[in-house]
């Protein structure tokens, strides 16, 4: 194998071949670790992690198939549907979730695709919660090019819309929209001016060489995503991708690695999965180049690890949370952490 691979971060790429992603993955460990490293040290400070908070404006009643979501409509998980919560409410946890460190509030609502009504209130929301100084992100479905535009004019910074995984395995996961109906989203958010949140998750019983595809995917979009999302598959009972084999955390910590290099500039995030990672399978995690977790006890409807759990490893590992681009008062996000943590 050739440990001399470039890995090209003076300028970021987007025409990555499949045999140079794979080349990546099948370095050995330190040394695939030892050049993701050195990418994010050139683009980031490697002890600081953007925080966010993931609140569920919307749960469960989805007409999707998404093997793995709980939400679906179609499996049985004894989930409890519950509608578009009020506008004050939202606003509400919003300010909770600044006041303990985040500094975005992402808002998920179980739609295939939002309606005009629900979209209305939904942009509310975006208003308000960008009014408190933070920066706001969105994931509610497909949308249409003028859906998005609306997003953009209600003050949204960020909309999430995940591949979910390679092309070529997407069928055997989710058969009610297509993987061409995700990459239209992604480019009417990307046109309307807004921020890209989009990444994948791993551990659904794929190959090793659709977790390269899923990057490589994600690595050759015209631009690349600010914000790449790695999740580890919740097997919730009731789902069909219950009982799956568990993923081996070394290949997640090489999936973190591998996309560090192809996309330099991007925020990598540690998502849904926390809960079932030990502390040093994190620590590594974040030397790969993760540099983004969601905080707080849920991830819309599955657990997340607890906040005093969060900041004790951040205070073992020296890392702080990264400060938010729009102030908030006159304190940072560190700030507002150290002062819940002794509260």
């Amino acid at each position: 194998m050739n440990q001399d691979i470039p890995v090209h971060t003076a300028t970021p790429r987007h025409n990555w071949s499949l045999e140079e992603v794979q080349a990546l993955f099948g370095l050995p460990f330190n040394d695939l670790l030892f050049k993701a490293h050195q990418v994010h040290r050139q683009h980031f400070s490697p002890n600081q992690v953007q925080v966010s908070t993931l609140c569920s404006i919307k749960t469960g009643a989805c007409p999707e198939d998404c093997a793995y979501c709980p939400q679906s409509v179609r499996f049985d998980t004894g989930l409890e549907r519950e509608a578009l919560l009020a506008v004050e409410e939202v606003v509400e946890q919003a300010r909770t979730a600044r006041a303990r460190g985040a500094t975005r509030f992402c808002m998920g609502a179980a739609y295939r695709s939002p309606k005009a009504k629900q979209l209305e209130v939904i942009c509310e929301m975006v208003r308000q919660v960008k009014a408190l100084g933070m920066e706001t992100c969105a994931t509610v479905g497909m949308l249409s090019a003028e859906q998005a535009v609306q997003l953009r004019d209600s003050g949204l910074d960020y909309y999430n819309h995940n591949l979910d995984t390679s092309p070529e395995y997407y069928g055997e996961i989710i058969t009610t929209r297509t993987y061409q109906d995700r990459l239209d989203t992604l480019e009417y958010v990307r046109s309307a001016g807004m921020k890209v949140c989009c990444g994948g998750i791993i551990g659904m019983g794929e190959e090793a060489v659709d977790r390269v595809r899923l990057l490589q995917t994600l690595a050759n979009l015209p631009a690349h995503p600010e914000s790449v999302p790695i999740n580890q598959l919740v097997q919730v009972p009731g789902t069909p991708l219950f009982g799956t084999d568990p993923l081996d955390p070394l290949d997640f910590i090489r999936t973190i690695a591998v996309a560090r290099i192809l996309m330099p500039c991007s925020h990598v995030r540690l998502s849904a999965g926390r809960t079932e990672m030990s502390d040093e399978t994190q620590t590594l995690a974040f030397f790969a180049g993760a540099n983004s977790i969601f905080y707080g006890e849920r991830l819309l409807t599955t657990d997340n690890p607890d906040q005093d759990h969060d900041r004790r490893l951040f205070a073992r590992l020296g890392i702080e949370a990264e400060p938010a681009t729009s102030p908030v008062g006159n304190t940072t996000a560190t700030d507002r952490m150290a002062a819940d943590a002794g509260s």
